[in-house]
């Protein structure tokens, strides 16, 4: 499972009766390889991963496998409880994804060693290359992500979404010290592109973008810029669009996702709203999201 350039996480539509809409998500995850995408990431974080239930969880992942057509690796989000976490690993597997990216158990908080074993679980029952999301409930230590890395073969790579820089460059040292493996991480932090000139400091130059869900024009302007070495415009767009757009986020909880799916629908595909506990952005925000995407398609040269 080779992953490279922008990381493209759908989000999931839902259509007027509330119901999952696979043809409109089947389009959306077309156009975004389409587009250039370098890995689709479906049923994660974007994608409402909290508020499926497994038999839409399972139509999401067959979807998205059926509309990338191999052209670049799925991975599928499995997490929360570890007995629904085993079952997801199972059916993603079943309708053919590459991957999974393993999201934290729900609610609890646990040792590093019940959190490798919660991984190690969850990794077994599917038998896919795994990411692990370190995120909210999953905090690893260094010790912790090496063993992942050393004792189960299918754990190939770790998603940070802390943000704790010595917390990180500490478990990369560790895990490039004390293993051979292939190891893969991953700037996983809402928003990423805001914080991607710091990770690729440490070397972790792999990024999710949610901007590329709605706007592929702009987060391949960024992508390009910043592994081009075009300071200027890496900053322009950090300036002038990720950062407001990170205020905007800020301003109610679970605008990370919201937020991407209003913007979905301003570029034309209908993706409908979130499902509870998150809500749809306020109309004065709505206006402030569609300024923002007119700035970043005049920055990006589109």
């Amino acid at each position: 499972m080779r992953l490279d350039g922008v990381l493209f996480f759908p989000v999931t539509p839902f259509g007027p009766d509330g119901g999952l809409a696979e043809p409109t998500l089947a389009r959306h995850v077309a156009q975004g390889v389409a587009a250039g995408a370098g890995g689709v990431f479906t049923a994660c974080g974007t994608g409402e991963f909290n508020a499926l239930d497994p038999e839409e969880y399972t139509r999401v992942v067959s979807t998205a496998v059926t509309a990338t057509a191999g052209r670049v690796p799925v991975v599928a989000g499995a997490g929360g409880p570890l007995p629904t976490a085993r079952a997801l690993a199972r059916a993603a597997a079943a309708e053919g994804a590459d991957g999974l990216l393993v999201m934290p158990p729900y609610l609890v908080t646990g040792p590093a060693s019940g959190l490798v074993q919660y991984v190690r679980e969850v990794a077994e029952a599917g038998g896919l290359p795994v990411i692990v999301y370190q995120r909210g409930t999953a905090r690893f230590t260094p010790e912790a992500v090496a063993e992942l890395a050393a004792q189960v073969p299918n754990v190939v790579g770790f998603k940070d979404g802390l943000g704790d820089f010595d917390l990180l460059q500490r478990i990369i040292l560790t895990v490039r010290a004390t293993t051979g493996k292939d190891f893969t991480f991953f700037n996983g932090l809402p928003t990423a592109e805001l914080t991607v000139p710091a990770y690729r400091g440490l070397g972790v130059n792999l990024y999710s973008s949610a901007v590329f869900a709605f706007s592929p024009e702009i987060s391949l302007a960024f992508y390009k810029a910043v592994t081009g070495g075009d300071e200027v415009l890496t900053q322009r767009l950090l300036t002038d669009f990720y950062l407001p757009l990170v205020r905007l986020r800020d301003l109610v909880p679970g605008y990370a996702v919201s937020l991407v799916k209003a913007a979905v629908r301003m570029r034309g595909l209908d993706v409908g709203g979130v499902r509870a506990p998150l809500v749809d952005p306020a109309p004065e925000h709505l206006r402030t999201l569609e300024r923002l995407i007119g700035t970043g398609l005049e920055i990006a040269g589109t």
